[in-house]
């Protein structure tokens, strides 16, 4: 069994990787980056864990001792930086999303302490990804911030209770959408992610 890594550990492990290139360190630890011709979503996030000393895993459960491991490709636009794409939160449980409310619900433990990574996307399939920037990022019940994600949490739980599993769509939510996941229009899969806005209110909180 691996020791857990605690927080200041995980964060000191990645920053000595800030400015390499995520691929070259994928390959060197066996990660499969690309199969098919395309690559596979979510290589960043495991070679990520690695470095940062925890195991991968899939569990709904933090991935480390009181923190979650978060990463998002950003790129250059008009000379600014910006995120390419939403944050993954976690899957959606319907019976779960029914039962809790915001406060115990996996969403809100998995935002409530974040080791943020922002990585470099340089294009579609190119073996280029490196690593930004690595820092803390934490919500406290009383933020404003937190109160408007509650509200989308809510609402997406109450069209649940109202309306069924497949009502839920990415349209709905301010900061967070529950939106389909997995390969084809045809997924039933659900999972919370976090919009590009709040994702940059992620990174902005670290200037």
């Amino acid at each position: 069994m691996v020791e857990a890594v605690s927080r200041e550990e995980a964060i000191s492990n990645l920053k000595q990787y800030i400015g390499q290139n995520l691929f070259s360190l994928a390959e060197q630890r066996g990660i499969t980056v690309f199969k098919g011709g395309k690559q596979n979503k979510g290589w960043k996030g495991h070679v990520l864990e690695l470095l940062a000393g925890l195991q991968t895993s899939s569990s709904k459960q933090p991935n480390g001792i009181t923190y979650e491991l978060k990463s998002v490709s950003f790129r250059y636009t008009k000379g600014k930086l910006v995120p390419k794409e939403t944050m993954a939160i976690t899957m959606i449980n319907q019976d779960e999303l029914r039962d809790y409310d915001f406060f115990n619900s996996h969403c809100w433990h998995k935002l409530r302490a974040i080791v943020f990574c922002a990585v470099h996307w340089h294009g579609q399939n190119l073996p280029r990804a490196e690593l930004l920037k690595v820092f803390n990022f934490d919500l406290n019940e009383r933020d404003e911030l937190v109160l408007e994600l509650k509200e989308d949490y809510d609402f997406i739980r109450n069209k649940l209770i109202n309306y069924g599993f497949a009502a839920l769509t990415g349209k709905d939510g301010k900061w967070i959408q529950a939106r389909t996941k997995g390969p084809g229009h045809g997924s039933i899969s659900r999972a919370f992610y976090a919009r590009t806005g709040l994702v940059k209110v992620i990174y902005d909180s670290a200037k």
